[in-house]
């Protein structure tokens, strides 16, 4: 099965479930916290230029606790100062093309509904 390499938050449900889920169906899995070990200025501008503004999960709480001029950043900016901000995982397959955790794209990684 394919390398993807998962971006996300380590103590994420959703994260963890996308990780045994992958692995289960036998791809190789590369976790990488982005907490732990924040995208750079590059990657949360490639990332946005794959997902646009969407990849900012304005239904979070860390988006409810902001105030109204964090919420007026970029969101280049958003995702640096708050990570958990970003809607995850994003999951980057080996021919480099950039996932999200949609139905489509579990059905086509061969995870199970």
């Amino acid at each position: 099965m394919a390398r993807l390499e998962i971006f996300g938050l380590q103590k994420c449900s959703t994260c963890q479930t996308a990780r045994a889920d992958l692995e289960a169906a036998g791809h190789e899995i590369r976790f990488r916290d982005v907490a732990a070990d924040p995208l750079t200025e590059a990657e949360r501008r490639a990332m946005l230029d794959r997902f646009g503004e969407k990849l900012v999960n304005r239904a979070s709480l860390t988006w409810r606790a902001m105030s109204e001029d964090e919420r007026a950043a970029a969101p280049v900016a958003q995702l640096g100062a708050k990570p958990s901000l970003m809607k995850r995982p994003a999951i980057v397959a080996e021919d480099g093309q950039w996932l999200g955790w949609t139905a489509n794209v579990k059905r086509a990684l061969g995870v199970p509904a």
